[in-house]
């Protein structure tokens, strides 16, 4: 955690490059950073602007504040959510989803297809019908969906004909099948019939289509997933208190008034363990074409000393507080005191468009130092 967040402040406040080796540091750096993302790669940015799915982007503000720092750790389902458009582009009610980019080891916790319910058509005559019966089916011949053997159910329900607004199907037994064997994804089937399920014609309810309907409103599955990525045992909590940190002042320590700049060296020395900010700007790394939210966060780091006798505002542990006694006392040689480290971390999320340019929300575990104290 500690080389983390040294890599971190490298980033953010880049010292002046020296004429050799600034490029490949930098390079190795990012490089670096991408692996604490759980990348190897940046994903390019899309090759045109693109809207991400409102969906998305509720959910990330729900899940965290403006910076990414999460405030409800636990709405989310897992640790990543990926979102996919369909690819049929048809005005049929087929759907297809490709899902190359969900990672091998990623565990499908639950999957979701999200789709909009049109506004009712006006229609002659007594309106007769105020519900129907919408069935989504997973495709397992192509060519013959409506033949014996040709779909299996995944869901259905009555939906209202009247309104409009997003409806959501559970369909997580087949995503998995999907994962697991590529060629068996054939895409999705979605009917919709009357009670007891007589055909309506012309149909009543109509969702929206990739083809013809706003970036808002098109078909889209959503999958929570979990990609086995665990933060350290520090404690966490819910909503972090992301105000700057009091200082921690050693009880009866009086500060000597020195001059120069080895004198400030030494005062700098002098002061407390404490929270500083840290700021992490990823326009400023280069990852601001493809991260949509946040564009940056604070990552704090802690600095400060731990002097003879820690007090209980320092949160020591009781061996940090052992290791004061012993190094103060000179009872054992190179026993240093105690270090000024986090003992609080909290996650951030990320919402961000992948390789595919599908819109993914990831939750990093131990990225925010939330206090400090000695250890």
């Amino acid at each position: 955690m500690l080389g983390t967040m040294l890599l971190l402040l490298a980033l953010a406040k880049p010292a002046c490059p020296s004429p050799a080796g600034a490029a490949s540091r930098r390079a190795e750096a990012l490089k670096r950073l991408l692996e604490v993302f759980g990348m190897e790669d940046p994903p390019p940015p899309p090759a045109h602007f693109k809207q991400p799915p409102q969906y998305m982007v509720d959910l990330f503000n729900t899940v965290a504040n403006a910076d990414g720092v999460t405030k409800n750790p636990d709405i989310l389902e897992g640790n990543t959510v990926r979102s996919f458009l369909d690819k049929t582009h048809s005005e049929k009610m087929r759907f297809f989803f490709v899902l190359s980019s969900v990672a091998k080891n990623e565990k499908i916790l639950t999957a979701e297809l999200h789709l909009f319910r049109l506004w009712p058509r006006a229609t002659d005559g007594p309106k007769r019908h105020h519900f129907c019966q919408v069935s989504v089916y997973q495709v397992l011949e192509k060519s013959e969906p409506d033949a014996p053997g040709g779909k299996k159910l995944l869901a259905a329900r009555l939906v209202s004909l009247q309104g409009s607004g997003w409806e959501v199907f559970a369909i997580t037994q087949a995503v998995r099948d999907w994962t697991e064997d590529e060629s068996s994804n054939q895409g999705l089937l979605v009917t919709v019939q009357g009670l007891g399920g007589s055909p309506l014609d012309p149909p009543l309810l109509q969702f929206a289509t990739s083809r013809d309907h706003h970036e808002s409103k098109k078909p889209m599955l959503v999958l929570f997933t979990d990609d086995g990525r665990r933060g350290a045992s520090l404690p966490m909590a819910g909503f972090p208190d992301l105000q700057p940190q009091a200082p921690i002042l050693p009880e009866k320590m009086s500060v000597p008034k020195l001059t120069g700049p080895r004198s400030t060296r030494s005062l700098d020395r002098l002061q407390p363990c404490q929270r500083h900010p840290l700021s992490v700007d990823f326009e400023e790394i280069g990852w601001s074409g493809w991260i949509i939210s946040p564009r940056g966060y604070n990552a704090y780091h802690c600095k400060g000393s731990c002097p003879f006798p820690l007090g209980e505002n320092m949160r020591p542990t009781n061996h940090a507080t052992v290791q004061s006694i012993i190094n103060a006392l000179k009872l054992s040689e190179g026993v240093s005191s105690p270090c000024c480290v986090p003992d609080k971390l909290y996650s951030i999320n990320l919402l961000y468009f992948d390789d595919d340019e599908n819109v993914v929300l990831k939750q990093y575990d131990d990225m925010v130092a939330g206090s400090c104290g000695c250890h």
